[in-house]
């Protein structure tokens, strides 16, 4: 977790989403490869850091939504988070949608992920063609009024097609 995403939720005050755009993240990480190896483990216990800080950010009262646009058939990454989601994300106070990408064809969309905090700052991600993200080099940060708003109508679109955790299965 960066430390400008960490910091922006300590102080978050009303709402914080995050929308992922990508079908594989970070192919090298060890939890990816314990589960394809058929290592199921604790999310919670794993991610303790994560999962306090959602659940800290969320008992203050601040609304975390997370939504994901994903290709179908999924990849085994998707397959991997939805994996996890439930016991991890939705545990700890989040709330995750998922969209199929043919559903979202039509919206318009930042070319990267991003979070959104209080309407006010969004924090893009920027990853390299194979999944790799680099801390030091590859996030921004934007504060003007038409970035801000570009990001908020876009996840408001995606969130509405979407379907919640609950409802959606991986095809």
């Amino acid at each position: 977790m960066a430390t400008a995403v960490r910091q922006a939720l300590i102080n978050a005050r009303r709402s914080a989403v995050h929308l992922e755009m990508r079908d594989i993240y970070t192919p090298g990480d060890p939890d990816f490869a314990d589960w394809r190896a058929g290592v199921r483990f604790d999310p919670a216990e794993r991610w303790r850091s994560w999962f306090d800080l959602v659940v800290s950010t969320v008992s203050r009262g601040v609304r975390m939504r997370r939504a994901r646009i994903i290709s179908e058939p999924v990849s085994e990454y998707i397959r991997y988070e939805y994996d996890v989601t439930g016991r991890h994300n939705v545990a700890a106070g989040e709330e995750v949608r998922w969209l199929p990408r043919r559903r979202a064809a039509d919206l318009a969309l930042p070319g990267a992920d991003f979070w959104l905090i209080d309407e006010q700052v969004v924090i893009f991600d920027h990853f390299d063609g194979d999944g790799n993200w680099n801390p030091a080099t590859d996030m921004e940060i934007r504060t003007d009024p038409d970035t801000v708003g570009l990001a908020a109508s876009a996840f408001e679109s995606v969130w509405e097609r979407a379907l919640p955790h609950a409802q959606y299965r991986p095809r």
